[in-house]
Order: structure tokens, then sequence, then C-alpha cells
């Protein structure tokens, strides 16, 4: 979750009230928050910095940790939380947010070559901005905190800030090479190229986890003012041109994405927190976004209020509070002071909830919900005996997964859990099996080691024994765990299957030792009718030696394979000893 460290006076002193620790601390609980930690930015600088942070000067006035739900975007500022405590105190109204008019809009203009690396971008301004140092302050840490959130570290959105009376509309947002882009970045004294930046600020402890974001990218997004004065280089960093300062009174808010929705998420959270301190509160001019390619044209921000349905009775039965405690009328009421203004229908039954720009979380019936039940009071719903009884009880397929380990684990062998995700190649290629696309495949791995769903136990006992190499002889290892296959018969295309697998390594291959313990687990399992029948030619499996290996029959229907593993097997995972090793699905058993 994330942490919102606010000044606890400050705090108090916007909420109209001094509270104890612990009435703030059940505020918050009430509320829907946690109150963390109670330290100072001395103690904080002390802890994160060690005998270093002593020599730093910081204050000592207490602040508090809040954690916030890492969906509400707007309470991860001082703003935005003092404002929400007041409308659930019922000290002030939700706020109404307007849409300035003037004569002419502001633009930006898209470039087509935008598409190949950050295609969107919205755009908003503050009029009348008036900045104190903690506002100011707060400002760039709620920028930090959506980067880290919402924005996936700016993969998906970046936020940039300029002061408009430092630059001249209208806008254009390009692709351009880097070598063709130059300008002076924030904080910096002289101009820099775009590939020289990229190697300026690769050991920058900040900007180092961005650059990888468009470094390999044939052009880089850049965007610009009239007069080709470079305001941003996204999502990196901003120009030193047009920096916010404390003097700055109009602020051009832009955001690229990669991911419209979330872009428009990001700046009306930016528009909302920080249009209070417009000559007009609650006041945003909005901008046009041009595109060159579609001859699209749009309109950004876009601060109307949404209208979501929730009916009484489903919220009566999802939160389990009968309608002589909570009727429509007091839901009505709890939801406004969750600033989510409220009517109750004209039909009883439905309510008809108007929710700002600030709620982007409410996406269904059950959002509201919540937010009426957290209103009520989690500690008000009365404890009652449900009215249809039901009995826990371990499932039957985990239930004989548990007794099966026992038994595999007091006749000597070491339970194994490895990775439900394995390279292709280790799941057929080094098995010695055709790969005939029978395992399911990750769209877009990271990485070549987890490329499909595995299809069978054995590539992590084989890795985990070589892993083990070094173990005195014999090793003897096992696991009983789920497998991935395709199928036709669920709704996902795949389903869990749960096999077990071991496998024994010494200087002999040890066939009548796996042998034995497949005879073993039947015996536990009751089962009579169980044989196994020799594998020859093309119906052999390639991972076991020819001649050495059989498939394992339950009421002569095959449920798995064992034998001696072959030795190029053994090499593909750099393994030298001759090892035996068996597989079979459990399911049948239930």
């Amino acid at each position: 979750m994330p942490t919102v460290t606010v000044n606890r006076d400050h705090l108090f002193s916007l909420l109209g009230k001094t509270y104890a620790d612990d009435e703030f601390d059940k505020l918050c609980f009430e509320f829907g928050v946690e109150l963390d930690d109670i330290t100072t930015e001395a103690e904080m600088a002390r802890k994160e910095k060690g005998k270093e942070g002593e020599k730093v000067s910081a204050s000592e006035e207490v602040v508090y940790k809040i954690d916030v739900p890492a969906n509400r975007y707007d309470i991860l500022c001082m703003e935005g939380l003092v404002r929400a405590l007041r409308i659930f105190l019922g000290h002030d109204q939700p706020p109404t947010y307007r849409m300035l008019q003037p004569p002419t809009l502001e633009r930006v203009t898209v470039r087509a070559e935008t598409a190949s690396v950050r295609p969107f971008v919205v755009a908003a301004i503050l009029r009348g901005v008036e900045f104190t140092e903690r506002s100011y302050s707060s400002f760039i840490d709620l920028q930090d905190k959506l980067h880290h959130n919402i924005c996936r570290k700016r993969t998906l959105v970046a936020i940039g800030t300029h002061d408009y009376a430092t630059v001249q509309g209208p806008f254009t947002y390009e692709a351009l090479p880097p070598s063709d882009i130059a300008f002076r970045p924030l904080n910096q004294t002289r101009t820099f190229r775009a590939d020289e930046l990229m190697q300026f600020y690769k050991d920058d402890n900040k900007l180092k986890h961005f650059l990888h974001i468009i470094q390999d990218s044939p052009v880089y997004p850049v965007i610009m003012d009239r007069q080709r004065v470079v305001l941003s280089l996204p999502p990196i960093i901003n120009s030193e041109h047009s920096k916010i300062r404390l003097e700055t009174r109009d602020v051009f808010i832009e955001c690229t994405a990669t991911d419209l929705t979330k872009a428009e998420i990001v700046l009306n959270t930016m528009v909302a927190m920080y249009s209070q301190y417009c000559t007009e509160p609650f006041t945003v001019e909005p901008v046009e976004v041009f595109y060159e390619s579609t001859q699209q044209l749009s309109v950004y921000p876009n601060v109307e209020a949404r209208t979501a349905t929730a009916s009484v009775k489903y919220i009566q039965t999802v939160t389990g509070i009968p309608n002589e405690e909570l009727s429509g009328e007091k839901m009505a009421e709890l939801l406004t002071r969750m600033c989510l203004p409220t009517s109750f229908g004209t039909d009883g039954d439905i309510l008809s909830v108007s929710v700002p720009i600030t709620r982007s979380d409410v996406l269904h019936a059950c959002d509201i919900a919540e937010d009426v039940a957290i209103a009520y009071g989690y500690n008000n719903v009365k404890r009652k005996i449900p009215s249809t009884p039901t009995i826990g009880r371990q499932q039957p397929l985990n239930k004989l997964t548990d007794l099966l380990r026992l038994e595999l684990a007091n006749a000597g062998y070491t339970e194994c859990l490895t990775m439900a995700l394995c390279s292709r190649d280790e799941n057929f290629k080094l098995l010695r099996r055709p790969d005939d696309l029978s395992a399911a495949t990750i769209g877009n791995p990271k990485t070549f080691e987890f490329q499909v769903a595995r299809t069978t136990l054995l590539p992590g006992l084989l890795k985990t024994l070589f892993e083990n190499k070094d173990h005195p002889l014999p090793v003897k290892l096992f696991e009983v765990s789920d497998v991935v296959l395709k199928t036709r018969d669920s709704d996902v295309g795949t389903a869990n299957v749960r096999r077990v697998a071991a496998l024994f390594t010494s200087l002999n291959s040890g066939f009548e030792v796996i042998h034995g313990l497949l005879d073993l687990l039947m015996t536990k399992l009751s089962v009579a009718n169980y044989r196994i029948e020799g594998l020859e030619g093309s119906a052999g499996d390639g991972v076991f030696f020819p001649g050495r290996q059989a498939r394992i029959l339950v009421n002569d229907q095959p449920i798995g394979v064992l034998g001696v593993l072959h030795p190029e097997v053994l090499a593909n995972f750099g393994l030298s000893y001759p090892a035996s090793a068996m597989e079979f699905d459990l399911h049948p058993f239930l």
C-alpha cells in the first residue's frame, strides 16, 4: 500500500481539530486507511542513513505515515487526504469541478511518429495557482507517487508540469532522433543532446530506472512550444526552461502515455488536487489535443461526474446489514460522506451515484457497496449465525496430496517445490520430446527461463539435482504439484493436473528402486488393479532409455510412465550419474 507522510500539526490545523494519536488512529480506521507510524523527519533520516542521518538538519516535528489503498489516487497527498476526511466528518461537501471557457483553447498537436514510442498525450492548465512551500512540495511529491503507482514507474504514463508563463503555445508532441533534440534539463547548467542525456543519467539514482523505456528507440518523444523550445523529454525529465517555481501562477500539465485511460486518470487527479489553489477554486482550463494521423480532435480534461447505479437490496445482501438498519436514504447519506454524492430513486431500490473525477476506483456496484460498509463502520455490523450452515474441510485432492507427501518423505525422498514456468527447451528439447505445441505459452515473456507453463514435473527435478550434484549419493527427490495442460473442456483453454514425480540417482540407475517406490504408493492408495507395461519402438518416451521404460496402468488406463533416464537427457541437464524417474497423474485416485 502507498504511504502518505504528513506533518501532524499542519494536518490538524487543516482538519480544524487536534486529535490524540489514538483518536486519529481510530478516525483513520473508520475512513478505511491506516495510521502506520508516528515519527519525525529527523528520526526517519536516522533510520534511512544511519550515522550520516544524524548530521542531516531535519525537523523534530511529528509526522504521521498513513497507508492508503493503492487504488485511491485521490488521497495520495495532503490536499486529497484532508479534503476526503473533512467530507467524511461532515465539515465540507464534495466539490464541483468546472471548466473555464477562454476565447481560444490552447492546443497540443500530436505528430504521427509518436505512435511508435508513446502515442497519447493529454493536457490541462491551472490558472492563478498560489503555491506555498508546503503545497509546492506536495505538488512534486504527488507526481512521484503517481509515477510509482498507477503510472507503473513511468512506463504507462509520465507527468510533465511547466510554468505556462515561460512557454508559448500552441505546442507539438513529436518523436525525433535523439541527436536532433537538445535542451537544458531540469536543475542542470548546460545544454545536452538527448543521446548524451542517456549517458549522463545512467548513474543517477532516480532517473536511471526510467532510461530503458525509450533508450533503444530510434526516436524519442519530445514536447515543444511554438518557438521549438523543449518542454520535456518524456518519460525522463522536464526542461529547466519551464521549471515550476514558488512564483509560478499558471501551470501547464501534460501527461504522455502508452495507456490513454491511465493518462486521463492521472491528469484528473493532478487537476482535482491542486485546482483548489487556483484563483477560482476547483476550475481548470481545458486543452485541445489534435492527432495529425487520424485528424481526431479531443479536449481534456473531462471533469464531468459520471453516474453509476446500485441496488439497495444488492448492497444490503453484500454487506449483510438489514433494511431496518440501513435504508436507501441512509446509504445515500453514507456515500456522500465518501465523496460520492448520491440520490435515492423513487422506485425505492436504485441509488444514483455521482462519481467525481477523483474516484476512478469506482467501477462496479460492489465498489459502491464497499464504501457504504466503510462509512457505516465494519465494527457496527452485527455478528450473526449464517442462515446457511456449512462445514469446512480440506479439498479431497489436497488431502490426498498431503498423505502422499508424507509417505514419500517416510520412504527417504526429499521434497522439491519448483517453478510452474520453464523454458520451452526444458519442457521439450532437453527431454528429447517433440514440441507438439501442447504447452500453454506466455505471450510476452521477460526471460527465456519462463516461456511456457510446464507439462511435466521432470525438468524441475532435474534442475534441482543439478544444483545439488555435489550432494552424497544416492539422491532421492520428489515433487507433488500441478502441471498445466491444454484442454477444450475448460473455459480458459487449460487445466491444472496434479501429478506425482520422483527421481533416484546413484552409481547405478536404480530402476528397481523407483519401481519399488511405485509399488509402495499403489499399496498405500489401495490400488488392486495396477500394472506396468513396457514401451518399445515408436510408443516409447524419448526421455527414457529404450527397453528400460514402462507405462503405468490402473484399471487398464495409462496414468503415467517410469524408466531409466536417457543419457542425452542427463547430459542436457549437466548430470553425470545414471538416474531413474517416474511420473503419474493423481486425479484417477480421487
